[in-house]
């Protein structure tokens, strides 16, 4: 009897402990929340600054030349060359911040410059190479993908990387190919081949994706400086097209 009036005394001593800790919680509560609100304020601002420099090289390689090709008409290949020199250079600011974090300087070697223009090259050559058959409707799609323009290759390779389901339904087209479909032929389909040698429209899957999935997939050819369109031909999808240059 004694053992479990000791154990009553514990528990009664326990309660009104968690008590006085709880009155304590709820008098500090409005303290505790302003302290906790700046704090999670730089926690959002971090992951923002960090998130925007993550993708600050993809937008410039892709819409900076897309950019320079439409507004001031410069060629593909110097545009996309133009590109390519611009995100080595942000990525070599990165390289001297990093640098000066770990070591008080900003200076970056010649080797550290060489090897990051590599790689910008090699994303570029692979973006302009190289489409997986899981991105396609089929295999005599992805044989027209040398036949796109450079900068529209670049830009569907890049979304990829964050989308890997992308799907496209459609590249290369000739005037029969719309009487195969059913549907009028069109004289001035970006389809087509067009002075360049370059066809400048690519179609995607929209169905099955979701209204949000759709929209940043819109968002994002537009925000590169693409002209996009959500219309139904024999399917619903988004047609994405490279304008010539203004």
């Amino acid at each position: 009897g004694v053992m479990k009036r000791d154990s009553f005394k514990e528990y009664e001593v326990l309660l009104g402990q968690l008590g006085e800790w709880k009155a304590g919680l709820e008098e500090r509560w409005p303290e505790v929340r302003r302290r906790a609100a700046p704090t999670a304020r730089r926690i959002m601002l971090q992951v923002l600054k960090y998130s925007a420099a993550l993708v600050l090289p993809f937008f410039v390689l892709v819409g900076g030349s897309v950019f320079l090709y439409g507004n001031y008409g410069v060629p593909t290949w110097p545009a996309l060359l133009s590109g390519v020199l611009l995100t080595t250079l942000i990525l070599l600011v990165y390289a001297a911040w990093i640098a000066r974090k770990l070591t008080g300087t900003t200076r970056v070697s010649r080797r550290v410059a060489k090897v990051t223009l590599a790689v910008v090259v090699a994303y570029s050559l692979y973006a302009l190479i190289y489409l997986s058959s899981f991105n396609v409707k089929d295999t005599g799609i992805r044989s027209y993908y040398r036949s796109l323009h450079p900068l529209l290759r670049v830009a569907v390779s890049t979304f990829i990387l964050v989308d890997s389901d992308l799907i496209i339904t459609d590249m290369k087209r000739e005037p029969h190919d719309y009487a195969k479909m059913g549907l009028p032929v069109s004289i001035n389909s970006m389809h087509y081949a067009q002075e360049d040698g370059y066809v400048h429209a690519i179609d995607l899957r929209t169905i099955g994706r979701g209204r949000l999935r759709n929209w940043l997939v819109a968002g994002y050819f537009r925000a590169m400086g693409f002209r996009t369109l959500r219309h139904v031909g024999t399917a619903d999808h988004l047609h994405v097209s490279l304008p010539p240059p203004s």
